[in-house]
This record gives structure tokens, C-alpha cells and sequence, in this order.
């Protein structure tokens, strides 16, 4: 099921990361390119929810679509934590939390899946909540300005993303310790 509607729309979250990252490349004032920015990522970030909504709904549920969903959804939050860094606003830092555990917790769950045991890494509530809150801080972050002239996006973006960090660590943690047991009997 390589192109239901479901697939083609985690699709486009993979083709909006160069649309996104591009954005700050014209010649914009930076408060219309953050604009135009925010509105995409949260625009695409919204289509996570929508496509597994419509597989479920139109009966398109695919191995093909489970494995790309993830993967979309990495590469658009990794691909916006590097415009961040650049941009000067995220450190470096937190950065390298997030997107070191994508890549840990992803090989750790292939290496589960291959020996029989990707149950004891499955998705777990710590890891949504993780996810949730870094697709808030990442359009604050992006739009660096006063929402409604009240909402400091920059501030609160900033101490979102800190608070995502701590619980990537967190869930990282978890999946590890739920994955150990196994681990320990393959390593012997």
C-alpha cells in the first residue's frame, strides 16, 4: 500500500523539510519567514495525526505506511532541530539528546524486532508525551515572536524543549530497561 492517502500524506512530511528549511533562505523579513515556518511544520506535523486517523477510518493500514510514519516524523523533527541550532535558537546540546536517542531507541527497537522481541519496546505513553511536547516547542521555537502580543514563543519554546529533552532521556531510559532483559540473554 505504497500510495493510499494515509502513505501519501506521511509522504508530504518528508517533502516538507526542504520546503521548511528553504523558507529561511528567501529573501523574507525574519518575522514572515518564521511566520510562514510555523504555519508549515504545524500544517505537516498535524498530517501525523490525520494519517493514522484515515488508515484506520479507510481501512489502508500497511506495514509500509507503520514503517514511514516514524520515520516522517524523525526526519521533519530532526530536520528542525538543526534549522534551530543554526538559527541560534536551541543549543546544541539538546539537540544532540534528541536526535542521539531517535537514532539509539530506532536501532534498539530494528535489533528487538530482528530477534523476536520488538513487544518489550514498543510505544509507551512516556514516548508520546516526549513527542507531544516537542511538536509544541518546535513552532514556538520557530516563530520566535509574541503570540497574541502576550506569549513569549521564544522563552516558552526554550524551557518546551528542555522539558523534551529530559523526557527523551527519560523514555530512553525506559525502553532500554524494558529491552535489557533481552539484551542479557542475547549478549551471554
Amino acid at each position: 500500500m505504497f500510495f493510499t492517502i494515509p502513505t501519501l500524506m506521511t509522504w508530504t512530511r518528508i517533502v516538507a523539510i526542504p520546503l521548511i528549511v528553504g523558507v529561511f533562505y528567501l529573501p523574507l523579513e525574519p518575522a514572515t519567514g518564521n511566520l510562514i515556518a510555523t504555519v508549515m511544520f504545524v500544517l505537516f506535523a498535524l498530517t501525523d495525526w490525520l494519517d493514522g486517523y484515515l488508515a484506520r477510518k479507510l481501512n489502508q493500514v500497511s506495514s509500509f505506511g507503520a514503517f514511514l510514519d516514524p520515520v516522517a516524523d524523525k526526519f521533519l523533527v530532526c530536520a528542525s532541530l538543526l534549522v534551530l541550532v543554526h538559527m541560534g535558537r536551541i543549543d546544541v546540546f539538546v539537540a544532540l539528546i534528541i536526535i542521539g536517542r531517535e537514532i539509539a531507541i530506532s536501532a534498539l527497537r530494528e535489533w528487538m524486532a530482528q530477534i523476536g522481541a520488538s513487544r518489550s519496546v514498543a510505544v509507551h505513553m512516556l514516548g508520546k508525551v516526549k513527542t507531544t511536547v516537542q511538536m509544541v516547542a518546535i513552532p514556538f521555537l520557530l516563530y520566535d515572536g509574541l503570540l497574541f502580543g502576550l506569549i513569549d514563543t521564544l522563552r516558552w519554546g526554550t524551557a518546551l524543549i528542555w522539558i523534551a529533552a529530559v523526557l527523551t532521556v527519560w523514555s530512553m531510559a525506559y525502553y532500554l530497561q524494558k529491552a535489557l532483559p533481552e539484551i542479557r540473554a542475547r549478549v551471554k
